[in-house]
């Protein structure tokens, strides 16, 4: 009876075994080989590849977070982007929305990103973020609104939230209030 068990056992888990395995860790399993295997410049591309991978990811969650059109708007599908780190590594999501008298606003947020955090220290510091623009409140986060009314919110140091267009600077801070900014911090 006990040997049933087993059998079944290894039975359930090599079937459902794939069922957990993605490019990603295909990609981190195919590294850690070659790296023992003494393959250090194909683990590096393994590893480049499930980085970009996870990068996608994160663009692709992002956009999720990305606010629905406001009354009066419409808004194009959003677009999601991962780039690796040859160009400082980003993972973006993007969507433009358009109002009836032809006015845009374009919410974007980014993160994965060795630019945010160099810029986190001067975004962070309320004294140098002033002389970006005028700081406002956008939830429960420290926003800067510049005088062509665009918005620019750092979260958790992390992410950097852009909200820009040819819309006014009410439309632009009514965007950045409707990003989930919860659901951003626990990314």
């Amino acid at each position: 009876m006990k040997l049933m068990h087993v059998l079944c056992a290894v039975a359930l888990i090599s079937v459902t075994a794939p069922a957990f395995a993605d490019d990603i860790t295909d990609a981190m399993d195919a590294a850690r080989k070659a790296y023992q295997g003494g393959d250090l410049g194909g683990a590096k591309q393994q590893l480049d590849l499930a980085s970009t991978l996870i990068g996608q990811k994160n663009a692709e969650g992002f956009a999720a977070l990305l606010p629905a059109p406001l009354p009066g708007w419409t808004a194009e599908k959003a677009q999601s982007q991962a780039v690796g780190a040859a160009v400082f590594g980003a993972s973006s999501a993007s969507r433009v929305y358009t109002n009836a008298k032809g006015d845009t606003v374009d919410v974007s947020i980014t993160g994965d990103s060795a630019m945010i955090s160099q810029l986190a220290p001067a975004l962070g510091n309320p004294a140098m973020a002033a002389m970006m623009g005028k700081i406002v409140r956008v939830g429960d986060q420290r926003a800067i609104q510049n005088n062509d009314g665009d918005v620019m919110v750092l979260v958790s140091n992390k992410f950097l939230v852009n909200v820009t267009g040819s819309g006014d600077a009410a439309s632009k801070l009514a965007y950045a209030q409707a990003v989930n900014f919860a659901k951003l911090t626990k990314m």
